[in-house]
Formats: structure tokens, C-alpha cells, sequence
């Protein structure tokens, strides 16, 4: 659904450019209208009239450039504002979308030819595209155990409607499927999974349960939503996957593709639930069984939840193991991925890091390998560091992430502060080297320097996904556009006219005929001529009209 600062946004683009037509129309028509009352062709022929500028007194001259201070102030204050919003300038929007396809002007198609060319760990167009899309969020939090904790103590909503919308059409689409004759109970989740109300979802659940006490869906809702601590969760979770294996009639077979991804869910969700409830190796074991059980669904991204369990039982060895298989040139790549990476690499050296030894000896191969895998990551997700160096406070994670945008950086910050913190200097080395990233991806980011350009969508995107009250992060820093730096530059040159022609009304008097007659002598000159090489009846209607 359209939000209403989109729709305000393409309102004002709109109006804005008939405004500006029917305001030109309307100069014009005033114009020819006084055409002779103002003898415009006398006033150029004799270049200033003297009468003409001895009239106008100094209040004139700071009434007029007050005004013009004004207006152009109050067009930086809406540039400004809109550019904080949307990021890009109001007027140079509405030139390029509304006022050069009417000049005849052409969007640039070749972009296409520019991501062609990147080197490393690029693959076609296509994958550029792909990188915009929104993904499930492979660590989300319970949202009664732990959301909904959050809002209780804060009174802030962690979680926007454009978050809650996507799960809820993650999980009609997941658990209901393409099922053409969808029974009582699943009708009844399916109108739940719409509902906006925490309670109204919840009182479906149950109305689900009366009409089928073995309905699984219902107690994955109540689950993730009812309960208010992980045990009761994990209770509710197994409730859940004891019903999805009776409805499927056998224990060791999954009849339809809605119970596998059911079960899956399920069985994700309580390895998760014994993840945080401090038993690691039964976790680990059921993320391990799951990704045997079910090889195909691994853009499930289950592999990040077994990392951070492994990283948590500081199992290093099969971390790194893990990481041998998904972090392959042909596999999509993420925060968790490339982070993790850069983290095994910089334990092996951190502990006895040291910049002003480093400066003066030189790197080690272990210590440029790390370096390396730091900028790596940092260029896959720049966000990411200043929140592992509490340069920026956290926020709990959303439910979706973009890759490589702050909503994905949030999700892995929060996770895996920790391990970063447990590995000694790992930080110290992070906060020395991971600013060199930017001198090393080329400038304009169109061309990447070891993955395809940075998406341009990524700013949208993390503000429809995060919170209000949360700072977003944006990369690349927008450079302020040529129409704030103008407007500010007019409005300060006409302040500044207005307070000296207020100071020294007599000295800005003789400056304003100066420049006048000045401006308008060639005017004056022009006219002379064209009246000697036009023939005389012919400059004399012209000069009548």
C-alpha cells in the first residue's frame, strides 16, 4: 500500500511543475497586457530612465531584496526538508522526471553496460537486481517473548507495518501453499495472519483450535505471538510439531510441500528456542539434522543460525568448516558470511596487533590476509562496523533485512557483538583498518571494486523496514544538491543586500543606478541598431504594437 509521504511526495512533483507553467503563462500575459502603459520599448531605447530610478526611495530597495531573502529561504527550508526525506532534491526531481521528457530529453539506458565489467565476486545484471529485494530475517526474535517485551518497557514499536505485512504474507504463502481447497481451520489462519490486532491474530489461533485441535499453524501463532517467555514458546513449538506430523499421517514422511515447510519452521524455531535458552550443542545438532533432512530449502539461510551457535561454543574449527561450503563465489553472499570470515581471520592475529609496529615493520601475510577479509566485508556491508564499534547504539533486529542495507547490519550487530568482543583485539584491529575500505572502491561506486555496485535502493528500503525512531544509516553520504547550495547562496546574497542597503541607503542608491544603467546600456545600443538596419515603417509598427 502506497504510504501517504509517497503520495504527498508525488503530489507536490505534480502540482509543482503547473504551477510553474501557469505562473510563466501568467508573466507573460502580464507583460504583453502592459506592454504599452509601461512603454517598455521607450525604457529600452533611452537604457534608465533617471525619473524612473530617482523615484524608487532606499525603503524600496530593502523591501525588495527582504523579500527575495525570504522566499529563497523558504525554499531552502523545503529543499532541505525534502531532501532529508527522500534524499534528493524537490527541483531537480521534478526537472528530471516531469520537464525533460517534455523537452524531448532521454533516460540513460546503459547502465546495464557499466555493471557488466565489475571484477571479483560479480555475476550478471540480474544478481544486481536481486540484491534489492527484501529477505526473511534468519535470527528474527519471538514477537511476544520478545517484541512485544521491548514495547512494554519502552512504549516504542520495534516493528513497522511494512515488516509485519511481509511475514504475514511470508506465512500465508509458506504455510498455507497453493492449496486449492484450503480446509476450515486454515481459512480461519489465513484471515489471522492479515489481522493488525496482536489480539484479534491471537483469538483466530484459538478459533482455529476449536474447529481442529491438531491444527499446527495455530499453535505456531500462539507461539511466536501468546507466549511471553521462550519456554512457553518452545511448549507451544512442540505442540505444534507433534500436530503437523499426525496431520501428515506418518512420522517419517512429509506428504505435501505446505507440512514440509511447516515442520521445517517449526523444527528451525525450536533449535533457536534452545539456542537461547543456553543449551548450544542440542541446537547445533537440530540445525545440522534439519539441513541433512532437508538439503534443497537453503535459501532458508539456516547455515547463519548454526554459525552463531558455533561461534557462541566457540567452535572455530567447524566455523570454519561451515564457511568452506557457503562462502563460494557462485552462492549469494551476506553480512554473517563475509563478517564471520573476517572475524576467523583477524583472531589468528589480533591478540598481538599493534598500528604503530605494524607501521613500522610492515604487515604480515596472516595480518594482510585480515585486513583484506576486513574490507571485504566492509564493502559487502559498510553499516556494519559502526555498530560493532558502538560508534551507533543498537535496535532489535527487524523481521526482514535487506542485504548489504542497516537493517542487515542491525540483525548481524546484534548477534554477534558478542563473539567479536570475545575475540581479543579482534575490535582494536576492526577500528584501525576498516575506514581504508573507501579509498579502495573507485569512485564513481558504479564500478565496485570485489562485488557488483552498491544498490541504490538500499535507503528506501531500510526506512520502510526499520523504526521511526531509529537513525538510518545511508552509503553512499549524499552530496547536497546544487539547488540547496544555491538557494542558500541567494538567500544569504539578498540578506545581505538588505542590511546594507538599511545601513547605507545613499552609497546602495548610486551602486543600484550604477549597475542599472550598466546592465541596460547594451539593451540601449541594440535598439539603436536595429532601428538603423531595419527599414523605418517596418521599426516603427514594431515599435507601436
Amino acid at each position: 500500500m502506497e504510504s501517504v509521504g509517497t503520495k504527498l511526495k508525488s503530489w507536490l512533483c505534480w502540482s509543482w511543475t503547473y504551477i510553474c507553467a501557469l505562473w510563466f503563462a501568467m508573466v507573460l500575459t502580464m507583460v504583453y497586457v502592459l506592454r504599452s502603459p509601461l512603454k517598455l520599448q521607450e525604457t529600452v531605447n533611452a537604457g534608465v530612465s533617471s525619473v524612473f530610478l530617482n523615484t524608487l526611495t532606499p525603503k524600496f530597495y530593502v523591501a525588495l531584496t527582504g523579500t527575495s531573502s525570504l522566499i529563497s529561504g523558504l525554499i531552502l527550508i523545503f529543499e532541505w526538508w525534502y531532501f532529508r526525506k527522500y534524499g534528493t532534491s524537490f527541483i531537480e526531481q521534478v526537472s528530471v522526471s516531469h520537464l525533460r521528457p517534455l523537452l524531448g530529453g532521454v533516460e540513460n539506458s546503459s547502465s546495464v553496460g557499466l555493471f557488466s565489467s565489475v571484477n571479483g565476486d560479480t555475476d550478471c545484471y540480474f544478481l544486481f537486481l536481486s540484491e534489492c529485494k527484501v529477505w526473511r530475517n534468519p535470527l528474527n526474535l519471538f514477537r511476544g517473548a520478545e517484541y512485544s517485551r521491548y514495547t512494554w518497557v519502552t512504549g516504542k514499536e520495534p516493528l513497522t507495518y511494512y515488516d509485519m505485512n511481509l511475514s504475514a504474507q511470508d506465512h500465508q504463502t509458506f504455510f498455507l501453499g497453493d492449496t486449492q481447497q484450503l480446509r476450515p481451520e486454515d481459512s480461519v489462519m489465513q484471515k489471522a495472519w492479515r489481522e493488525r490486532n496482536p489480539q484479534a491474530r491471537i483469538r483466530a489461533a484459538y478459533q482455529a483450535i476449536e474447529l481442529n485441535r491438531e491444527c499446527a499453524a495455530a499453535y505456531v501463532l500462539l507461539a511466536e505471538e501468546e507466549a511471553t517467555t521462550i519456554t512457553e514458546a518452545e511448549r507451544l513449538f512442540k505442540q505444534a510439531l507433534k500436530s503437523g506430523r499426525k496431520l501428515s499421517h506418518c512420522h517419517t514422511y512429509i506428504a505435501t510441500g505446505k507440512d514440509t515447510n511447516l515442520v521445517v519452521y517449526i523444527k528451525r524455531r525450536l533449535a533457536m528456542c534452545a539456542r537461547k535458552l543456553g543449551r548450544i550443542k542440542e541446537a547445533v545438532k537440530m540445525m545440522r539434522d534439519l539441513m541433512k533432512e532437508f538439503p534443497l530449502l537453503g535459501m532458508l539461510n539456516i547455515h547463519e543460525n548454526l554459525l552463531e551457535a558455533l561461534l557462541e561454543l566457540q567452535a572455530y574449527a567447524d566455523v570454519q568448516a561451515v564457511l568452506a561450503k557457503y562462502d563460494d563465489i557462485s552462492l549469494p553472499k551476506s553480512a554473517t558470511i563475509c563478517y564471520t570470515s573476517a572475524l576467523l581471520k583477524a583472531r589468528a592475529v589480533s591478540d598481538k596487533f599493534s598500528p604503530e609496529a605494524a607501521s613500522r615493520r610492515g604487515l604480515s601475510t596472516a595480518e594482510m590476509n585480515a585486513v583484506e577479509a576486513i574490507h571485504r566485508a566492509v564493502e559487502f556491508n559498510p553499516h556494519v562496523p559502526k555498530y560493532l564499534l558502538e560508534m551507533k547504539s543498537l535496535i532489535l533486529p527487524p523481521e526482514h533485512i535487506l542485504k548489504r542495507g542497516d537493517s542487515e547490519a542491525v540483525a548481524y550487530a546484534f548477534f554477534h557483538l558478542q563473539h567479536w568482543k570475545r575475540a581479543e583485539g579482534a575490535l582494536n584491529l576492526l577500528h584501525c583498518t576498516w575506514e581504508g575500505t573507501f579509498r579502495i572502491i573507485p569512485y564513481p561506486l558504479e564500478k565496485g571494486h570485489l562485488f557488483y555496485p552498491y544498490p541504490g535502493c538500499t535507503e528506501t528500503a531500510d526506512r520502510e523496514l526499520l523504526p521511526s525512531f531509529h537513525e538510518v544509516s545511508v552509503y553512499p553520504k549524499k552530496e547536497l544538491p546544487f539547488f540547496i547550495l544555491f538557494t542558500a547562496g541567494l538567500c544569504s546574497f539578498c540578506a545581505m543586500l538588505a542590511m546594507l542597503t538599511h545601513q547605507f541607503p545613499e552609497l546602495m542608491g548610486v551602486f543600484v543606478k550604477a549597475f542599472f544603467s550598466t546592465l541596460f546600456a547594451p539593451l540601449g545600443f541594440f535598439a539603436d541598431k536595429m532601428e538603423n538596419f531595419m527599414p523605418s515603417c517596418l521599426w516603427h509598427q514594431l515599435t507601436n504594437v
